[in-house]
């Protein structure tokens, strides 16, 4: 198991009994180019009982983030949760990065206009300013009685106390991750990220926060706490040399994944349940560890749009997902960090091997190792990102 002395991370034991097939989603995705294969893939499916009982949910998510069935082909607690309540579910893989997404959907969140989906999926950043924006709905309460079972610090978040608009669908850990054929030894430090062999081979996520934040905490400054303007403007000068010396090679959202699986890229600022799913059908070809000078945390959030058609089903589809046995049956694939209390002690009916998994179940030794980013006020939020897209060449 990885903790935060920052040892490689394979697949746990038991865990490659997940798939079943050579020819994978993931085969799918990669040979059909990424986000437009992916959204795609996730048409969704539903059933004409369905249709008559409770009406449709459409959610959307990113790619990897849900129980997947390669034999069947279909998500297995999706499924269920359509055979218990009688609402038909439409998934659709079609989040790449919190920016672009957004950016697709605001106009018709301006315009009140149905954006084609009632469970969104975004990161507590993103989260924060959709509630800000008025481009979410308040949750009856009653209608998701299983809200009680959020762990207890990720229910009073600042930007939605109490958590009316919104609720944790995973924990996400950003740190290294390699190919274990060119870099046997692994990647826990900044300077072995940059090492020359890497040069030209790497890529960093388009999530500011998370590569700018494994920066500026290996430069000495804690992410989680007040800093200047300046500590910030330092991690950004460092990614923009590091991109004009030519060893990074691109900046990308989740699609990176597809470069590590074609050797495009051979080191990366990658998140953890990403990589487990890379190794799951890949051979298990890729090491992935938290940084020794700190790894970032942040939450991706289900909500509910403003424009959502449905509200009622989408309540049921959320308050579905945390039942502690379902949440581990989810986390038992994704591994990422699950939000859900009892859903630990849930596993080991799921698979017992997973319960000491601390990138579901972290430790505290774990958690004394990741900062989450701290909150930024509007104008930072704009200079900051602008600085950002700046040195990615979007600026």
């Amino acid at each position: 198991m990885m903790t935060a002395s920052s040892k490689d991370f394979s697949i746990p034991p038991g865990t490659s009994d997940l798939v079943s097939t050579p020819f994978s989603r993931r085969a799918l995705l990669a040979g059909a180019g990424g986000l437009g294969a992916a959204a795609l893939l996730g048409t969704g499916f539903e059933t004409e009982s369905a249709q008559a009982a409770g009406g449709s949910v459409r959610w959307a998510n990113w790619s990897l983030y849900l129980d997947y069935d390669n034999k069947t082909k279909k998500y297995p607690t999706l499924e269920a949760f359509i055979k218990k309540t009688g609402i038909s579910a439409k998934y659709f893989e079609v989040i790449d990065d919190n920016d672009s997404f957004t950016a697709k959907v605001q106009p018709q969140l301006k315009l009140k206009k149905d954006i084609g989906y009632d469970v969104v999926t975004m990161t507590e950043w993103m989260a924060a300013r959709w509630l800000a924006s008025g481009f979410v709905q308040k949750f009856d309460d009653a209608a998701v009685p299983n809200k009680k079972n959020v762990l207890p610090f990720l229910l009073n978040r600042p930007f939605d106390p109490g958590r009316h608009y919104s609720l944790p669908w995973a924990g996400i850990i950003a740190g290294f991750a390699w190919n274990k054929k060119k870099t046997p030894k692994g990647i826990h430090t900044i300077e072995q990220l940059f090492a020359k062999e890497n040069k030209g081979k790497i890529e960093v996520l388009s999530e500011m926060r998370d590569t700018i934040g494994l920066v500026m905490l290996w430069q000495g400054t804690d992410i989680s706490k007040p800093f200047t303007e300046d500590k910030f403007m330092n991690a950004v000068d460092y990614v923009t040399k590091m991109i004009h010396d030519g060893f990074i090679r691109q900046i990308k959202g989740q699609s990176y994944q597809e470069d590590l699986i074609s050797g495009d890229a051979t080191a990366v600022i990658g998140w953890s349940g990403d990589i487990n799913q890379l190794n799951l059908q890949n051979q298990n070809q890729f090491g992935f560890a938290v940084p020794e000078s700190g790894g970032t945390f942040s939450t991706d959030n289900l909500m509910i749009p403003s424009t959502s058609t449905n509200k009622k089903a989408a309540e049921a589809l959320i308050n579905y997902y945390y039942d502690p046995l379902v949440a581990a049956k989810v986390a038992n694939y994704i591994t990422y960090i699950c939000p859900v209390n009892g859903a630990r002690e849930a596993m080991a009916k799921v698979n017992p091997k997973q319960v000491n998994n601390t990138l579901i179940f972290p430790d505290d030794k774990m958690w004394a190792n990741l900062k989450v980013f701290r909150g930024l006020t509007p104008t930072e939020q704009l200079k900051f990102s602008t600085a950002f897209q700046k040195a990615s060449g979007n600026g």
